[in-house]
C-alpha cells in the first residue's frame, strides 16, 4: 500500500471549502425545504427543528456560499424570505443521492452501530 500524501488535504484543495459537509444535516434540510420555492424563517423552523440560533447561522452560511438568497420586504412587520439560487439548486441531486443511499443502507448502518455499542460499552 502506498503511503498517504501529506498534502492530500492541501488548503487550496477544493474539498476544504465545500459548503455542504457530510453530516451537516441542517444545510441539507434547508435546501430540501426550499426546493419548491421561497420560505420564511418561521416556515423553515417547524420541519427542521433547529434552534433559532443554529438555523440563523446555517442560513447565513448558505447565503455566504451563494446557495440561497435572503430577500427583505419593506413592510410592517418586515417580511424576510429565503430562496435557493441556481447554484443552490445544483445540490438537490446530490442530496437526493444521499437520501437514496440512506434508504438502501440505513438498516445495515444502524445494525453496525448497535453491534459496536454493545462491544465497546464498559462492563
Amino acid at each position: 500500500m502506498d503511503p498517504l500524501d501529506p498534502d492530500m488535504f492541501h488548503p487550496a484543495c477544493p474539498s476544504s471549502v465545500m459548503p455542504i459537509r457530510i453530516g451537516d444535516k441542517w444545510s441539507a434540510m434547508i435546501v430540501v425545504c426550499l426546493e419548491q420555492g421561497p420560505r420564511r424563517f418561521s416556515e423553515l423552523r417547524v420541519p427542521i427543528g433547529a434552534t433559532p440560533k443554529v438555523l440563523t447561522q446555517t442560513l447565513r452560511a448558505l447565503e455566504r456560499d451563494g446557495m440561497i438568497t435572503r430577500t427583505v420586504y419593506a413592510q410592517v412587520p418586515p417580511r424576510v424570505e429565503y430562496e435557493l439560487t441556481p447554484l443552490g439548486r445544483t445540490l438537490l441531486d446530490l442530496i437526493a443521492a444521499c437520501r437514496q443511499w440512506a434508504r438502501e443502507h440505513l438498516p445495515t448502518l444502524l445494525a453496525a452501530r448497535d453491534a459496536y455499542d454493545h462491544t465497546t460499552q464498559p462492563v
